[in-house]
């Protein structure tokens, strides 16, 4: 048994990111904090989502997303899209790039993505994805994971 496993796994350092994803016709976007680069050539990030999730059903069927960078200052987004609701993307300027999927303009920086294939994680699965163009948005730093204590309320699957 692990003590106090949610504040040992919030020692991992990584982001907090907007994922949007697209099929042509719906969009959607989604709080995630699992993703990391997982090669260089090509240019792989590998993002986790919950399979029983609307976005994961958006993302199958259009193979691209979007990875927008969070700044430091902008808790009340990562808690916005880590929300599920019906049209939680009404109210913020969004944006494309060469696939079509939903770039949040008040990112940081955004990568934009295909989705190369997927792999099950547990009762995540893991989307690797193939970065076909990325940019700096705005000036900041990103925001971590760790700074935003009990916010996803993740501290309960560990119990």
């Amino acid at each position: 048994m692990i003590k106090n496993p949610e504040q040992l796994f919030k020692q991992i350092s990584h982001g907090v990111y907007v994922i949007g994803v697209s099929d042509g016709k719906r969009h959607n976007a989604f709080t995630a904090a699992w993703v990391m680069q997982v090669s260089f050539k090509p240019l792989l990030l590998a993002i986790s989502i919950n399979p029983e999730s609307y976005s994961y059903q958006i993302l199958q069927a259009g193979g691209i997303c979007s990875v927008n960078v969070l700044s430091h200052n902008q808790t009340e987004l990562a808690e916005h899209f880590g929300q599920s609701a019906a049209d939680k993307m009404t109210g913020f300027q969004w944006q494309s790039d060469q696939t079509g999927a939903p770039i949040l303009s008040e990112s940081l920086a955004y990568f934009d993505c295909k989705v190369s294939h997927y792999s099950e994680a547990g009762d995540h699965v893991i989307a690797v994805c193939e970065v076909l163009s990325a940019a700096k948005l705005n000036k900041g730093h990103p925001l971590l994971y760790k700074r935003t204590g009990d916010l996803d309320g993740s501290s309960q699957f560990y119990k």
